[in-house]
């Protein structure tokens, strides 16, 4: 296994990078539980934090590129940067430019 070069989604979970597909989903479901904004209204951004680090390291292609880019390779991708709409429809969860759209 290479180096990994950013923790932080790591940290988030409390695992370490060699971390099998079921740990992840296992201490997932323990967190999103804990966390749930309906169980646990001040947790904050916590849950978030949770369920981003999950769709991260549990989708084989994002997790090689944050393990070798860090987070900064899950916004450039593998190649050609994906743009600024790419950054805004990740934190707004959809077509940014199609929401703004709307809302003109």
């Amino acid at each position: 296994m290479a180096s990994v070069v950013d923790m932080k989604l790591y940290d988030i979970l409390g695992l370490p990078p060699g971390a099998s597909k079921n740990e992840l989903k296992k201490v997932y479901r323990k967190l999103a539980k804990e966390y749930h904004p309906d169980k646990n209204p001040n947790a904050g951004d916590k849950f978030k934090e949770i369920s981003f680090a999950y769709e991260v390291l549990s989708n084989p292609e994002k997790r090689e590129l944050y393990d070798r880019y860090g987070e900064q390779g899950l916004w450039e991708g593998s190649g050609g940067g994906g743009g600024m709409d790419d950054i805004f429809s990740h934190i707004v969860g959809g077509d940014c430019l199609a929401s703004w759209a709307i809302r003109v």
